[in-house]
C-alpha cells in the first residue's frame, strides 16, 4: 500500500534546513531485518518507550501488540514532545485504531518527519518491520535530531560528541555506531569521563568484553537512570551489532550527560579568557624586563657620559673621543630601536586589555614610559654635554702643547743666551786696563745693557707663556715653573751684576781715555741690528696654530709686510759692514796694529753675516709651511663645504618626512590596510635613506679628525640630525603601530570602515593643533557632537577610560576603543564566574581536581597557584575561592 504521509510531506524538511533521511537510508518494506539486529531493536526501542511511558504511569510488554490501539502511541508521543495530541477514539474497532494510529503519524508529520513507506494499517496489523521503523523514526526525531555538535548532522554531531569524550582513554577508538562498541570499553569511558567515581576503568580488560559491557549497563541503569535497553551476550555475538539499537542507548549516555555539556562550555569559555590573560601576563613580563634592560643601560651609561675627567695627553683625549663615537655608531642604535619597539609593545598591550575588557596595565614604580623618555632625555643631555666638553679639552690640549713647545723654545734661546753671562758680569779684568781698555769695556757693557734690555721681552713672555699654563692646568706646570723660577731668578742677578759692574767701571771712567768712536758706533748699531735678525729667526721659526683661512691669510699678509722690511734691513747690514771696513781702513792709513776684534761687542761682521744668510734661508722655509697651513685650510674648508652641501639637503629632508608622517596619520584616504600599506612603503623609502645619514655621519668624523670646530655653511649639527632622524624612525614605527592597533580595535569591535572614516573626521575635526590628540576641553565638545549628554560626574569616567595615566591629552585610538567598547560582546567578570559555577556543580567554591578534570592541565594549573582558599560557610578541604579569581581578572572598575 502507498503511505498517504508520504504524498503530503515529500518536500518537508527539518526545522534546521536539511531532509531529515533520505529514503535510501530508511526502511525498506521489501527487505527483512536480520534476525540479531531485530531481537536488539525490539529490546532496546522497547526499554526506550518504557524510560519515558513510566512518566505516565504505564509501559509496554510486546511492542508490536501494544501500539497496535495507537492509544500507548499517541501517549508516548505527548510525553516525549511535551505537547497535547487530539482526544483519541476509545472504540475497539479496527477503524478506531487506525484513525488513532493515524493521528500519532500525522503529529509526527507535523515535526518534519518523512514517514516513508510507514502506513496505519500496518501498525495496526502488528507488523513488527514498519512498528521498529516508526519507533526509530520518532527516537530520531526526539532524541537524537537536536544533537549537533560544531554544526553537523545529528548523527555525525552524537558520534563526534563520543569520539571527543572518549578519546584519552585507550583501547577506545569509536569510529561508527556498530564494532566500535562490541568491547563494552566505549560504554565505560563514556561513563568514567563524567562520572568517574562510578567506575573503575584501569581494571577493565579488552578481552572481557561481556564484564565490559554488563558493568556499563548496571551502572547506567542504578546510577544515571538509564534504562537496560542491551543484551552483552547479543552484542558480542554478533558479527555487527545494530546501529540504530546502540545509536537508540548512546543518545540515552548524551542527554544524561547534558549537564556536563554546559561544564565543557563553561571550561571552554575560562580557557579562552585564562589564555588572554596569560598572553597578557607575557606582554606585561616582557615590557616589565625590557624595560628595566633599558634603565639599567641608561643608569650605567649616564655615569660615562657625565665623567669630566680630563686626560694629560692629546692621545689620550682622542681615544676618549673614539670611545664616544663607538658607542654613538655601535653601542646607541640598538637602544633606540629597544626604546621605539618598548613603546610599540606598551601600546599593543594597552590595546589587547581594553579589547578583552582588562583594566590598562600599570608598569611596576620607575618603568612607566614616561619615566623612561625622562631617562632617555637626560641621557641624552649627558651625551651632548659630553662631546662638548671633548671637543672643548681636545682644543685646551692642542693649545698646551703648542704653548709648552713655544715656552721651551724659549727658554732654550734665552738660557743659550745667558750662558756664560754672570761669569763676564763678575770678572776683574778693568782693574789691570789701561784707560783706553777701561773705557772699551765701559762701552762694551753699555752695549751688554742694550742687549740685556733687548732680551726684557723675551723674558715677559717665557712668564707669561708659563702662567697661561698654569691657569690651563697644563700636567707638567711644576717643571715648568721650576725652568720659568730659575730663568727669572737668573735675570734678576743678571740685572743685579749688571748694575754692579757698571757702578764699577763708572769709577774708573775717569781715568780712562774715550775709545774709538767709530767701534762704538759699530757696536751700537750692531748690537739692535743682531737683536733684531735674532728675533726674526726666532719669529720666522715660531710655531702657529690657526681655526680657518682668514687667520692664515692673516699669518701670510704679515710674512709678506716682514720681507717687504728685508731690503732696509740689509741696506742697515751694509751701512754697520761699511763701519767696520772704515775701521780697518783708518788703522790701516795710520798703521795701527787692531787687536783683531772690537773692543765694544762681541758681534762680529762674520756673525752678522751668518745670521743674515740664515734669516734668508728660513724665508722661504716660512714661505713653505705657511703656504702648506693654507692648503690644509682649503681643505678643511671643502670638507665644512662637503658636510653643509648634505646637512642642509638631510635636515629639510628629515623635517618634510615627519610633518608627511603627521599628515598622513590624521588623513582618511582608502582603508585602514591601505593607510598601512602606505605607511610601510613610506618606512622603506625611510630606511633606504639610511646611507645619506651613514655618508654624514663619516664626513662628520672627517671634520673632528680634522678638529674644525665651526662650520659657517650651514646651520645643522649632526646632533641635531641624529636626533631628527632618530626621531623620524621612531615616529613612523609608532605611526605603523597606531593603524595595526585601530585594525585590531576595528576588527576585535566588529567596526565598519565608514564608521571608522567617520570617527576619523569628527576626531580631526576637534583636533585643532593637527597633532593626532586633543585636550579634555576639545574632547568634551567631540562627544558633544555624537551625541553624548555629559555631566562632570560622567565626563570624568570617560576621561578615567581614555586617559587612564592623567596625561591631559586623548589620542585617535583611545576615542574608536571608547566609541565601540560599550557595544562590544565581551567576557566579562560575571559571564566568567558564572562559568566557572556549572564547573563547580553550583557551588559557591571549586576544587582542584574539578579544575583538573574539565580544563588542560597548564590552565588547571593556572587557576590552582592564583586562587585562594574558599572560606565560606560551606567550605570544605582543599575547596578554592573561583569568584575572587575572576573578578581579579577584570580589576576593580567591573565588579
Amino acid at each position: 500500500m502507498v503511505d498517504y504521509h508520504a504524498a503530503n510531506n515529500q518536500n518537508q524538511q527539518y526545522p534546521s534546513g536539511g531532509t531529515y533521511m533520505e529514503q535510501e537510508n530508511d526502511w525498506d518494506r521489501d527487505l527483512l531485518l536480520d534476525p540479531a539486529w531485530e531481537k536488539q531493536q525490539r529490546k532496546t526501542f522497547t526499554a526506550w518507550c518504557n524510560s519515558h511511558l513510566r512518566k505516565a504511569g504505564t509501559q509496554i510488554e510486546n511492542i508490536e501488540e501494544d501500539f497496535r490501539d495507537g492509544l500507548k502511541l499517541m501517549l508516548l508521543l505527548e510525553v516525549i514532545s511535551g505537547e497535547r495530541l487530539p482526544k483519541p477514539e476509545r472504540g475497539k474497532m479496527r477503524v478506531h485504531k487506525i484513525n488513532n494510529v493515524n493521528k500519532a503519524l500525522d503529529f509526527i508529520a507535523s515535526k518534519g518527519v518523512k514517514l516513508v513507506s510507514i502506513g496505519a494499517e500496518e501498525i495496526v496489523d502488528g507488523n513488527i518491520k514498519m512498528t521498529l521503523g516508526m519507533i526509530w523514526t520518532i527516537i530520531l526525531r526526539f532524541a537524537i535530531q537536536d544533537i549537533s555538535v560544531e554544526e553537523t548532522s545529528a548523527k555525525e554531531g552524537l558520534l563526534l560528541w563520543c569520539q571527543r569524550k572518549t578519546a584519552p582513554y585507550k583501547n577506545v577508538n569509536v569510529q561508527n555506531f556498530h564494532i566500535s562498541w562490541k568491547d563494552g570499553l566505549a560504554f565505560n569511558a563514556l561513563i568514567h569521563r563524567h562520572r568517574p567515581d562510578l567506575i573503575d576503568y584501569e581494571k577493565l580488560r579488552k578481552d572481557d568484553p561481556v564484564t565490559n559491557l554488563n558493568n556499563a549497563f548496571e551502572v547506567a541503569e542504578k546510577y544515571l537512570d538509564i534504562p537496560k535497553m542491551l543484551d552483552a551476550e547479543d552484542i558480542v555475538g554478533t558479527l555487527r551489532p545494530d546501529e540504530k539499537a546502540i545509536m537508540t542507548y548512546v543518545s540515552c549516555f548524551y542527554h544524561a550527560f547534558s549537564g556536563a555539556q554546559k561544564a565543557e562550555t563553561a571550561a571552554n569559555r575560562i580557557c579562552k579568557v585564562l589564555a588572554v590573560n596569560q598572553e597578557n601576563e607575557h606582554l606585561m613580563e616582557d615590557y616589565e624586563k625590557l624595560a628595566s634592560d633599558l634603565l639599567e643601560w641608561i643608569r650605567r651609561t649616564v655615569p660615562w657620559l657625565e665623567n669630566r675627567t680630563p686626560e694629560k695627553t692629546m692621545h689620550e683625549m682622542q681615544q676618549k673621543l673614539e670611545d664616544f663615537r663607538d658607542y654613538r655608531r655601535v653601542h646607541k642604535p640598538p637602544k633606540v630601536q629597544e626604546k621605539c619597539q618598548l613603546e610599540i609593545n606598551f601600546n599593543t598591550l594597552q590595546t589587547k586589555l581594553r579589547l578583552n575588557n582588562r583594566p590598562a596595565f600599570m608598569p611596576s614604580e620607575g618603568r612607566m614610559v614616561s619615566d623612561i623618555n625622562s631617562a632617555w632625555q637626560h641621557l641624552e643631555g649627558a651625551e651632548k654635554g659630553y662631546e662638548e666638553w671633548l671637543l672643548n679639552e681636545i682644543r685646551r690640549l692642542e693649545r698646551l702643547d703648542h704653548l709648552a713647545e713655544k715656552f721651551r723654545q724659549k727658554a732654550t734661546i734665552h738660557e743659550g743666551w745667558t750662558a756664560g753671562k754672570e761669569s763676564m758680569l763678575t770678572q776683574k779684568d778693568y782693574e789691570t786696563a789701561s784707560l783706553s781698555e777701561v773705557k772699551a769695556l765701559l762701552k762694551k757693557h753699555e752695549a751688554f745693557e742694550s742687549d740685556l734690555a733687548a732680551h726684557q721681552d723675551r723674558v715677559e713672555q717665557i712668564a707669561a707663556i708659563a702662567q697661561e699654563l698654569n691657569e690651563l692646568d697644563y700636567y707638567d706646570s711644576p717643571n715648568v715653573n721650576a725652568r720659568c723660577q730659575k730663568i727669572c731668578e737668573q735675570w734678576d742677578s743678571l740685572g743685579s751684576l749688571t748694575q754692579s759692574r757698571r757702578e764699577s767701571l763708572e769709577r774708573t771712567e775717569k781715568q780712562l781715555e774715550s775709545i774709538d768712536e767709530l767701534y762704538l758706533e759699530y757696536a751700537k748699531r750692531a748690537a739692535p741690528f743682531n737683536n733684531w735678525m735674532e728675533g726674526a729667526m726666532e719669529d720666522l721659526q715660531d710655531m702657529f696654530i690657526v681655526h680657518n683661512i682668514e687667520e692664515i691669510q692673516g699669518l701670510i699678509t704679515a710674512h709678506e709686510q716682514f720681507k717687504s722690511t728685508l731690503p732696509e734691513a740689509n741696506k742697515e747690514r751694509e751701512a754697520i759692514q761699511a763701519i767696520q771696513k772704515e775701521v780697518q781702513n783708518i788703522a790701516q792709513y795710520n798703521g795701527i796694529k787692531l787687536s783683531g776684534s772690537n773692543p765694544y761687542t762681541s758681534i762680529t761682521p762674520e756673525s752678522i753675516d751668518s745670521k743674515w744668510d740664515k734669516v734668508r734661508q728660513l724665508v722661504p722655509q716660512r714661505d713653505q709651511a705657511l703656504q702648506e697651513e693654507l692648503e690644509r685650510q682649503q681643505s678643511n674648508d671643502h670638507l665644512r663645504r662637503q658636510f653643509a652641501n648634505q646637512a642642509n639637503i638631510v635636515g629639510p629632508w628629515i623635517q618634510n618626512k615627519m610633518e608627511e608622517i603627521g599628515r598622513i596619520s590624521i588623513e582618511m584616504n582608502g582603508t585602514l590596510e591601505d593607510q598601512l600599506t602606505h605607511l610601510r612603503q613610506y618606512e622603506q623609502s625611510i630606511i633606504e635613506y639610511k646611507p645619506n645619514i651613514d655618508q654624514l655621519e663619516s664626513n662628520h668624523e672627517l671634520i673632528q679628525e680634522a678638529l674644525i670646530f665651526d662650520n659657517k655653511y650651514t646651520t645643522y649639527t649632526m646632533e641635531h640630525l641624529r636626533v631628527g632622524w632618530e626621531q623620524l624612525l621612531t615616529t613612523i614605527a609608532r605611526t605603523i603601530n597606531e593603524i595595526e592597533n585601530q585594525i585590531l580595535t576595528r576588527d576585535a569591535k566588529g567596526i565598519s570602515q565608514e564608521q571608522l572614516h567617520e570617527y576619523r573626521a569628527s576626531f580631526n575635526h576637534f583636533d585643532k593643533k593637527r597633532t593626532g590628540m586633543m585636550d579634555s576641553d576639545d574632547f568634551r565638545a567631540l562627544l558633544i557632537s555624537t551625541g553624548n549628554s555629559l555631566g562632570d560626574a560622567e565626563f570624568a569616567r570617560i576621561m578615567g577610560i581614555v586617559d587612564p595615566n592623567n596625561s591631559g591629552a586623548v589620542t585617535f585610538q583611545a576615542f574608536i576603543d571608547f566609541m565601540s567598547r560599550e557595544t562590544t560582546d565581551t567576557d566579562t567578570a560575571d559571564q566568567v564566574i558564572a562559568s566557572f559555577k556549572i564547573l563547580a556543580g553550583d557551588k559557591n567554591y571549586i576544587t582542584a581536581e574539578e579544575l583538573r578534570r574539565e580544563l588542560p592541565h597548564d590552565q588547571a594549573d593556572y587557576c590552582i597557584a592564583r586562587m585562594v582558599p574558599y572560606s565560606g560557610p560551606d567550605a570544605i578541604p582543599g575547596a578554592l575561592d573561583y569568584m575572587s579569581f575572576s573578578t581579579a581578572l577584570y580589576g576593580e572598575s567591573d565588579l
